[in-house]
């Protein structure tokens, strides 16, 4: 019996390591290999903001439009064509198009169907056969992932793949580990399928940033970042920027909605009539010297004694490097700073960055 299971697990490991030799002889790059450059396929005038095997993402706070830019992309790519500053072409065999909506209503995804539809130049009393259009409102996180994947897998033609409202395909938006398995996904996908996947996410109320541990690893990760905003001084006007871009920037454009519900060029708009936006840094887009030299100001070479005492010398000592944010911020931060970058330990009720944990506590143990 001992010989039979010992012998159950020699060929567990072997066909274990016959799958890992498979996968890491499939992920070798070779200076002999020869790889061509990924298929371009939509442009903000000469700037490339999508290529296959690669996604994006559209972000903005509620009501700047998001949805009208989005169907404008789509509009462009389904007719091989330009929508505001949009141009696209679609190669062959992979001219279908998979938007998913997981937040509106039937009705209303109809509506979105409708203007891409008209935007595009094509009738809409007829289902166009290189677009699907999917709701999922109603259904579990799992199963919409569930359902993306199985699309996928069922139609190789997709050559661009509207996620609009990619926060529903996840139970914690601030959850690091479901955050880094759904990017896993969006890269896996558009890999695996030589697909271009676009995404929507909201931008925090209070501040400009990405929503959430996905909004920064989108940030980190994605090909091209735009950012949609109402203008400052005519609220009927959006505007569209990038917010990061690989290949060269675009200039920045505008757009407002018609009479018959359309986004159009917003003519005569000038953005000089607009206020400068101060998109603020996450500090998880901070560099290490920037932390290094943030913590070096706010630690002065000693320890702190107390939690409230060191959320407080952190304000300071960021402050110093230009990155000013409130109590909450900083709670997050030193947390950020001793979990994940290790930069900061604790022992007892001290505080220790770099050398100081060889001096004496700088600080009465108010607050802790």
């Amino acid at each position: 019996m001992e010989k039979e299971r010992n012998d159950g697990c020699v060929q567990e490991t072997a066909a274990e390591d016959s799958r890992l030799s498979k996968i890491l002889n499939d992920a070798l790059i070779k200076a002999t290999d020869i790889y061509e450059n990924p298929p371009q396929i939509i442009w903000v005038d000469n700037s490339t903001i999508a290529t296959l095997g690669n996604f994006s993402a559209s972000t903005g706070k509620a009501k700047s439009r998001k949805t009208f830019n989005v169907s404008a992309i789509v509009a462009a790519s389904l007719a091989g064509g330009k929508v505001l500053n949009y141009r696209a072409c679609l190669p062959e065999g992979k001219r279908k198009i998979l938007y998913v909506d997981t937040e509106q209503s039937r009705y209303h995804c109809h509506g979105v169907l409708e203007r891409i539809l008209k935007l595009a130049g094509l009738p809409t009393t007829i289902d166009n056969e290189n677009l699907d259009f999917i709701g999922l409102r109603e259904y579990t996180p799992a199963l919409r992932l569930q359902l993306i994947d199985y699309a996928l897998r069922r139609e190789k033609s997709y050559g661009l793949v509207i996620i609009d409202g990619i926060r529903d395909l996840m139970y914690d938006i601030n959850n690091a580990g479901e955050s880094v398995e759904l990017i896993n996904k969006l890269m896996q996908w558009s890999s695996r399928y030589d697909l271009h996947i676009h995404c929507v996410l909201h931008l925090n109320k209070g501040d400009d940033n990405v929503r959430g541990h996905i909004g920064t690893e989108l940030n980190n990760k994605a090909e091209t970042v735009l950012v949609i905003s109402k203008s400052g001084n005519h609220p009927e006007v959006s505007e569209v920027r990038s917010m990061h871009i690989r290949d060269k920037d675009f200039q920045p454009f505008a757009f407002q909605v018609s009479e018959d519900g359309l986004p159009e060029t917003a003519t005569g708009y000038t953005f000089e009539d607009a206020p400068k936006r101060n998109v603020r840094t996450h500090f998880r887009e901070l560099s290490l010297e920037q932390h290094r030299k943030a913590l070096e100001a706010a630690f002065n070479g000693k320890p702190i004694k107390g939690f409230e005492n060191t959320v407080q010398a952190l304000c300071a000592g960021y402050a110093s490097i230009g990155f000013e944010r409130g109590r909450s911020v900083m709670v997050k931060l030193l947390q950020y700073l001793t979990d994940e970058l290790k930069l900061i330990t604790k022992h007892d009720k001290c505080f220790y960055f770099g050398d100081a944990e060889t001096e004496v506590g700088l600080f009465d143990d108010e607050g802790a």
